[in-house]
């Protein structure tokens, strides 16, 4: 017995390692993912989506707060990377860090539920853990170019709303995919698969035709998110989302189709306008489908329940008329 506890005991901190290595590695790639595209406002480089913030809130609602310390070290990597070490990048790493834990603590005190099946948790993760938890990060860090000279006053606020944006696309984008990923179990049952594989073919030809568009022809993406949202709920309409923001993104970068022409803060209003928006459509629309769902199997359960019952019911009042008749007609023989 001693021997097991003993095992046990050591197991326990090896796992903790080992979770926060495999937290901080992907931070590091998804923040190198992320850096692929940047736009320069008012001088300072900010990323369009920072896929760190969807990852770091995902691990923590799957994990719980115990990773944190993975979210710090990717966090430390990613920053070592791009800059040195100095007392404003520790700063903006604390930023980076407190902002999804915050984001998962406000979102386990609403009682948010993983699998995103009701309107309020498609709510709670908008309001809660993108829109107002990044605003410690974004703060944080604009606020620390401001204090080491980097930036003047004036462009503040329109670099704090680019880096309050792009960390809450990544919330919105990423974290209801790595939330669905999780999820998943072996074997895959594929019901549906002919039309998946058709909705995947058409967004294959129309989410680039949309992106690259000089017609500006954005607005195609959407009825590719109600289609995947009404026949495939969370898991259609965040991976459509999550197709369109990509291409998006990378042509707005590359000031292609729609972003042609436009300058750098229009190419940023008009990106981050279109993300979010489909974000939201695509998040709040299969949480609604999807708690209609629920409510109409709920229903029908309960029918079906209600049917047994009157069956029941009804079979008892039978055997009891049967068992009277019975009883009647053995008392008149009886007589006679």
């Amino acid at each position: 017995m001693a021997a097991v506890v003993g095992s046990q005991d050591l197991r326990t901190p090896v796992v903790l390692v080992l979770q926060t290595l495999a937290v901080a590695a992907c931070y590091y790639v998804s923040g190198k993912l992320g850096l692929l595209r940047e736009l320069v406002v008012e001088g300072a480089v900010v990323t369009p989506i920072w896929p760190p913030t969807g990852v770091s809130v995902a691990f923590l609602l799957i994990f719980g707060l115990r990773c944190w310390p993975g979210i710090a070290l990717g966090a430390f990597f990613v920053i070592l990377s791009i800059t040195s070490l100095t007392p404003s990048a520790l700063g903006v790493l604390a930023g980076n860090t407190a902002a999804p834990v915050a984001g998962y603590l406000l979102l386990r005190r609403a009682g948010f539920r993983t699998d995103l099946a009701r309107l309020r948790d498609g709510l709670a993760l908008v309001f809660l853990g993108a829109f107002t938890a990044m605003l410690i990060s974004s703060t944080v860090g604009a606020g620390l170019l401001i204090v080491t000279g980097k930036l003047d006053g004036p462009s503040f606020w329109a670099v704090w709303l680019a880096w309050w944006v792009g960390d809450a696309m990544g919330v919105l984008i990423v974290t209801p995919v790595l939330l669905l990923l999780a999820r998943i179990r072996l074997p895959l049952r594929l019901t549906r698969w002919k039309e998946a594989s058709g909705l995947a073919l058409i967004a294959c030809c129309v989410v680039p035709l949309a992106a690259y568009s000089w017609l500006s022809l954005l607005f195609l993406v959407y009825p590719l998110l109600i289609w995947a949202a009404l026949r495939f709920q969370l898991a259609g309409s965040m991976l459509c989302a999550l197709f369109a923001s990509i291409l998006a993104t990378v042509a707005a970068t590359d000031r292609a189709g729609p972003f042609d022409g436009l300058s750098r803060v229009e190419v940023m209003l008009k990106l981050q306008a279109f993300n979010g928006a489909m974000a939201l459509t695509a998040l709040i629309l299969s949480a609604v489908i999807t708690e209609q769902i629920h409510t109409r199997r709920s229903v029908e359960r309960a029918c079906q329940e209600l049917v047994e019952v009157l069956e029941h019911l009804t079979a008892g009042e039978s055997a009891d008329g049967r068992a009277s008749l019975e009883e009647g007609g053995l008392g008149r023989r009886q007589d006679e």
